[in-house]
């Protein structure tokens, strides 16, 4: 590892993404928390890693082969720190502590997370892969890229990731942080292995997960994967653009209730697509439990070839399958879906909303076409605009 001194300002490898200036709260955490002389350097041995991390401002991460049971802590970031992948980051197996353990950890203020032209970032996921993913089978990773309190002005950017384990991204308590031009392959996943009875070896591959996160922007991104797109568990004032969906699950509220945080608001999905998904726009909310989702927006959505529901509204959700028999305890209020079209798969309902007794409201549908489903469409409550669930509103529980 060679460790050279920074500029006195790295400002300028930042600059796209962070002020000028910053506010007094950043600037007493930026003097407290970086040293005098910051450095700049390339490492090349994973051992390598946490001495980088403690002392340098921009730090490439260069072929960096990750030992088994072993993750990659950027956890400690200085203010204003740019990490750069480049090459080929490789995870080799192992599942002695493999249900504990997240692969990628990133905290900080005001950093950038990016990758060179050309780099990948590789979990080797089939030596994982069974077809059961979190539920069972062998032992696999929590999430494989974790980002916890990011604050400030911060940037995930241009990164490569295919063939994570499970879960990808799981962004947690973060503030001002945007992802952008992110790429998550998991089409490897799709074909059954020796171990995966018959069905893709790749299983509960969330691309985007995200809690309790406040004015975080999710943008011009592609996943590919088995499970959803991205799913907002609770935060609030989130924006996802420019998100391309591949056999995923869909663009996902939820599922809400029963966590320890329940409330999502102010979330806005716009010009997005769903391609051989489960499901497009979907909110779904778990049985028996309590919560509140309001201030949704799905707008300017395309949908193709959809396996399930076009749009799926729920509140009957189990991660074993649901009920079928809605609950109340989750309010669901002030959603407005715009211009969503596409298609559905014969075996598919065009729409399906199932509200609990009273507890959704206030929904404004305009502008929906999805055509194709084979299967009668079911709505059990009734939006304000020209939506038609193609004829099968049967308002009865609401």
């Amino acid at each position: 590892m060679t460790i050279t001194p920074a500029p006195t300002s790295n400002s300028s490898s930042i600059s796209s993404t962070t002020p000028t200036s910053t506010s007094t709260t950043t600037s007493t955490k930026a003097s407290s928390s970086t040293p005098a002389t910051a450095c700049s350097t390339t490492v090349t041995a994973f051992t390598d890693i946490p001495t980088a991390v403690a002392s340098c401002t921009s730090i490439t991460l260069q072929d960096i082969t990750v030992p088994g049971n072993n993750s990659i802590f950027l956890s400690k970031l200085l203010t204003n720190t740019h990490v750069t992948f480049a090459g080929t980051t490789f995870f080799q197996f192992s599942n002695a502590t493999a249900s504990t353990l997240n692969m990628i950890t990133v905290t900080g203020t005001n950093v950038t997370v990016d990758g060179a032209p050309g780099h990948v970032i590789d979990g080797n996921g089939p030596a994982w892969w069974d077809g059961q993913g979190s539920n069972g089978g062998v032992p696999k990773p929590d999430h494989f890229f974790v980002v916890s309190k990011v604050l400030g002005t911060s940037v995930i950017q241009n990164l490569n990731i295919k063939n994570y384990p499970v879960h990808c991204f799981d962004i947690t308590g973060c503030v001002g942080l945007t992802l952008q031009n992110i790429t998550l392959d998991m089409s490897d996943g799709y074909a059954p292995n020796a171990r995966s009875g018959g069905l893709p070896a790749a299983h509960n591959t969330d691309g985007f997960d995200l809690s309790n996160s406040n004015n975080t922007r999710v943008l011009d991104s592609t996943v590919i994967n088995q499970d959803d797109c991205i799913a907002i568990t609770s935060g609030t004032q989130v924006l996802v653009s420019g998100l391309s969906c591949s056999g995923s699950h869909g663009l996902s509220i939820g599922s809400v209730g029963g966590k320890s945080q329940n409330t999502v608001t102010d979330i806005t999905f716009t010009d997005s697509t769903c391609t051989n998904c489960q499901a497009g726009a979907r909110i779904k909310t778990n049985y028996n439990t309590t919560g509140l989702i309001s201030g949704i927006v799905y707008e300017n959505i395309f949908v193709s070839n959809i396996s399930q529901y076009g749009i799926d509204i729920q509140q009957d959700y189990l991660n074993g399958g649901p009920t079928g028999i809605p609950s109340n305890g989750v309010l669901i209020s002030n959603i407005t879906m715009t211009n969503i079209t596409g298609t559905a798969a014969a075996s598919a309902q065009d729409y399906y909303i199932l509200c609990g007794s009273g507890s959704c409201s206030d929904f404004t549908f305009n502008d929906i076409d999805i055509v194709g489903g084979g299967v009668q469409s079911m709505c059990n409550y009734e939006p304000v605009g020209d939506f038609t669930c193609d004829g099968g509103f049967n308002v009865t529980t609401t």
